[in-house]
């Protein structure tokens, strides 16, 4: 913010004044003081005599606007503006926004304020003193560290369900200046920086100091020109899950010494903070190409030896699974005949052969028969004819005179055959 003309702070209070106060006060100023208290105080102002302001309607050309809180966008309090100095102020709270502009005509005297601190009467006395205000204070310092919003809890700084004012201060190492860059950042009601937010003052906790405020979704990474920052964390008693962690640098502007390493973005680091597994550098050169500065310890070998034993191992296995598979696959398979009911072959030969058929007269088949009833009567009469030749060849002693007698038989039965077989030879085949 822009202030005008001179501004005393003290202890308890101090007071500012329009530019050349009490002569007349130059034309297009815009000047904006932000008084800030203690915890658990408010702020009173009050005016001095001569006082006057360009008058207007509304006061809407020059004036004096106070706000009740610490940024512009606070609740409006009242503009000032005439011949008659206003009545005393008294804030709400810890901070008071005043501004003062001035257009191009008619200027005035203008005005000299006085501000001063009170106890805040919404919280009780015990013995006529304020209660102790929670020591929530902590201190940094050196290369680089982490601040986080968990130590608050860890050591115990407030109790639950209580509202978390704390700060935080960072000392650089000398001549140095600093980077921060949040880790983790989580604001429970987003957007309410009356509810929760973080602040980073660059040089002190002075309101005029005030570098960067995050109440929103997203915090940026934040340069300070000086070796001294201050981060402070609101969050009131609805917003105990608010959050943050930031990593603080030092750095010195190049060229680089020889003890420093060069980040590419205006800004050198201490060589112990390159390749320590954070991004120190706004940018993270300090964390590429790491692994080929890093000399290997005996863990490190002993891991990594072991790490190529499992390695080739678990390649062999792989190979030898492939090997498996494609074998697997290459392999005929079985086949597996499903059981079936009888195959008919003869009606499966008459759909698919066709019937064969045999060439010859009716007179052929009926000789035939014939023929084979004769040869059936023969063997039958043959039968008997021995039995009875033989008994009588013993008992009538005259065998030979029977044999003689089959023996004509038998030429007269061949005799009577031949015919027979020549008539049924078999006929000459069909053209």
């Amino acid at each position: 913010p822009t202030q005008c003309d001179n501004w005393v702070r003290t202890s308890n209070g101090g007071h500012f004044a329009s530019p050349n106060y009490p002569n007349m006060y130059p034309p297009n100023q815009e000047c904006i003081y932000i008084l800030e208290a203690a915890p658990r105080q408010r702020i009173e102002l009050s005016f001095d005599e001569p006082y006057y302001i360009e008058p207007s309607f509304e006061c809407r050309f020059d004036h004096l606007e106070v706000r009740d809180g610490p940024f512009g966008f606070s609740p409006l309090i009242n503009r000032y503006c005439g011949l008659k100095s206003p009545a005393l102020i008294r804030s709400t709270g810890r901070f008071m926004w005043i501004k003062f502009t001035s257009d191009e005509e008619l200027e005035g005297k203008g005005f000299q304020a006085k501000y001063s601190f009170i106890p805040d009467p919404d919280f009780t006395y015990l013995g006529g003193i304020l209660n102790p205000i929670p020591d929530c204070q902590f201190e940094l310092s050196g290369a680089d560290g982490i601040v986080r919003s968990s130590q608050v809890e860890q050591e115990g700084k407030t109790k639950p369900g209580q509202a978390v004012d704390c700060i935080w201060t960072i000392k650089a190492t000398p001549n140095a200046k600093i980077y921060l860059r949040f880790l983790d950042y989580q604001m429970e009601h987003s957007n309410e920086c009356k509810r929760n937010f973080v602040a980073v003052y660059d040089g002190s906790s002075s309101i005029e100091n005030l570098k960067a405020k995050f109440c929103s979704t997203v915090a940026n990474d934040v340069m300070l020109q000086t070796g001294t920052g201050v981060v402070r964390m609101w969050a009131d008693e609805g917003s105990r899950l608010s959050r943050f962690r930031m990593l603080f640098t030092s750095f010195v502007d190049p060229p680089c010494s020889g003890n420093t390493y060069f980040c590419h973005s205006n800004m050198c680091i201490n060589n112990s903070l390159v390749c320590n597994g954070i991004q120190n550098c706004a940018y993270p050169w300090d964390e590429n190409h790491c692994r080929e500065k890093k000399k290997t310890g005996l863990f490190e070998q002993i891991t990594k030896t072991h790490g190529t034993i499992i390695g080739i191992t678990s390649g062999i296995v792989l190979v030898l699974l492939i090997i498996s598979i494609l074998v697997q696959v290459k392999q005929p398979r079985k086949k597996v005949m499903a059981c079936k009911t009888a195959f008919n072959k003869t009606g499966f030969q008459e759909v698919f052969d066709p019937p064969h058929y045999e060439l010859f007269s009716l007179r052929d088949k009926e000789i035939s028969a014939d023929l084979a009833d004769l040869s059936e009567e023969l063997e039958n009469y043959q039968k008997m004819r021995r039995p009875s030749t033989a008994s009588r060849c013993i008992h009538d002693h005259h065998c030979g005179s029977q044999a003689s007698n089959i023996k004509q038989s038998r030429t007269n039965l061949s005799s009577m055959e031949l015919p027979f077989r020549n008539d049924f030879a078999q006929p000459q085949p069909m053209k």
